[in-house]
């Protein structure tokens, strides 16, 4: 099976290509998806999971009016490192919303990688931070066939994994930095896929921004 990065190659030349996305969760209870696209959105991601306990209670409106206004779709699993398993979090995500197909409409799943309650690296030195992530992506793409694309902010990067470059080759970067341009990017990635380049989105939730045009956005959604 090609690398999930495969798909990225032809479109991560074409530096002055983008497409408008966004993402939501609950916090954005009513969501206009009919609007986004029209303003030229042509992607978005859905909170579907935390952890192995919690289904966000919006996923299935939201993912619902995302297709029912044509665009591209997939779920992502904010993560607990280290409370549980890597490979029962993915699990817990695929059967909970963070499914794939290869049809051209749904992007892989995206494993959302920050601080929370248990602190800023959830209690776990970098190597294992950087095992847990592995277990999680490896067990995705066992299952499914793709790889997770992995959503995180330089400083939690290079914090709790020691600036790790182990998902390079494997997993989508999806690069939350909140200015004028995507910046360095961590881990040794040669790109970001995807910057989520601002918390405020006009129809709901954050900006996201593609690497690429539309035909490259397809390509990914394939696999």
């Amino acid at each position: 099976m090609k690398s999930a990065l495969t798909a990225c190659v032809a479109f991560a030349a074409a530096a002055n290509a983008a497409v408008q996305g966004f993402d939501v969760s609950h916090w954005q209870p009513t969501v206009n998806f009919a609007g986004a696209y029209s303003s030229g959105a042509r992607f978005v991601f859905i909170k579907a999971t935390e952890g192995t306990s919690y289904i966000d209670p919006s996923f299935s409106s939201h993912y619902t009016g995302a297709t029912n206004a044509g665009l591209i779709r997939g779920g992502y699993h904010f993560a607990h490192p280290g409370q549980t398993t890597g490979a029962a979090q993915a699990d817990y995500f695929i059967a909970h919303g963070g499914g794939w197909t290869s049809d051209g409409r749904t992007l892989p799943g995206m494993l959302d990688l920050e601080s929370g309650s248990s602190g800023q690296c959830w209690g776990l030195s970098a190597a294992s931070m950087v095992s847990w992530i592995k277990a999680f992506s490896d067990r995705y793409h066992s299952r499914l066939g793709v790889y997770p694309l992995i959503y995180t902010n330089p400083s939690w990067w290079s914090a709790c994994t020691g600036n790790s470059n182990a998902f390079v080759s494997t997993n989508p970067l999806v690069l939350a930095r909140y200015a004028s341009s995507p910046g360095t990017i961590p881990g040794g990635w040669p790109y970001q896929t995807i910057w989520q380049n601002s918390d405020s989105y006009a129809y709901g939730g954050d900006s996201e921004i593609f690497n690429g045009d539309l035909a490259g956005l397809q390509r990914l959604a394939k696999g």
